[in-house]
C-alpha cells in the first residue's frame, strides 16, 4: 500500500475529500514523528509501539571496491506489534 493508496482508503471512510484525507494523513504522520523524536517512544493502544534505538558503530564492505569501511553509530525507529495486531495477521 502507498501513501495516495492509504489517502484514498481514509477520504472512503471518513467522507473526507482527498485534499482533507491527504491534510489529515499528513497531520497525523507530523505528530507521530514529533513524538517519537522528543519522547524516544510512542506506544498506540491495539497497534504497537515505536521506539528510537541505536546502531552501534560497525565494519561495512564498499561494494563497488570491496574495500572495508566504519559505518557509524546511527539511530533508527524501530516498531514492535501489539498482540491483537500480531494475532489478526
Amino acid at each position: 500500500m502507498t501513501k495516495s493508496d492509504l489517502i484514498d482508503v481514509v477520504a472512503k471512510k471518513t467522507g473526507l475529500s482527498k485534499r482533507g484525507a491527504a491534510g489529515a494523513l499528513e497531520a497525523c504522520l507530523g505528530a507521530v514523528a514529533k513524538a517519537i523524536k522528543k519522547e524516544k517512544r510512542l506506544a498506540l493502544s491495539g497497534f504497537g509501539t515505536f521506539t528510537v534505538r541505536k546502531r552501534k558503530p560497525r565494519l561495512g564492505r564498499n561494494p563497488k571496491t570491496g574495500e572495508q569501511i566504519q559505518i557509524g553509530a546511527s539511530k533508527t525507529v524501530g516498531f514492535k506489534p501489539a498482540q491483537s495486531l500480531k494475532h489478526s495477521l
